[in-house]
């Protein structure tokens, strides 16, 4: 029987980028493991949980689409707070932590992964993804008529609506 590592994978914005798709597959073939993702509540509430568990659910799916093993929880909207919650040292082995590019990541700018590290002792990988894509608008609009002043404009000058 050979040893099996638990990885903690920490993400909000980013827990359905491919960027993390692909660090999970690529940690997956180095040897057998599974995944908790953590999902840090966005802001406090009942509302910011739920908002959280779309997330997770949303990621959980792909995550095992892709043949990963893979858990999940949603954790406290504090990113620290959330890995201390459930951090075990008897548990996990190793974290990968998922964010956004510098220049727009608040987990970044609060140098999470280095404190993540001296709070876990075992290594971290950091895995920078893109911003997930807003979704395409695909409703189709009315063709707009052009008001009865237009009309009486363009009557007067000569010179159709512009």
């Amino acid at each position: 029987m050979s040893w099996k590592y638990s990885v903690l994978v920490m993400a909000n914005v980013t827990a359905t980028s491919d960027e993390l798709l692909d660090a999970l597959r690529q940690r997956a073939a180095r040897g057998t493991c599974g995944f908790t993702l953590l999902v840090p509540a966005t802001g406090g509430g009942r509302e910011g949980r739920e908002a959280a568990r779309v997330v997770l659910d949303t990621a959980l799916e792909r995550l095992r689409e892709a043949e990963l093993e893979v858990e999940g929880t949603v954790g406290d909207p504090d990113p620290i707070a959330a890995v201390h919650e459930v951090w075990d040292p008897m548990r996990y082995d190793e974290v990968i932590i998922s964010t956004l590019p510098t220049d727009s990541s608040r987990w970044l700018a609060l140098d999470l992964p280095h404190r993540i590290e001296k709070l876990t002792s075992v290594p971290v990988q950091h895995v920078v993804a893109s911003p997930p894509k807003p979704p395409v608008r695909t409703e189709h609009r009315p063709e707009r008529k052009p008001s009865r002043l237009i009309s009486v404009m363009a009557a007067i000058t000569g010179r159709g609506p512009q």
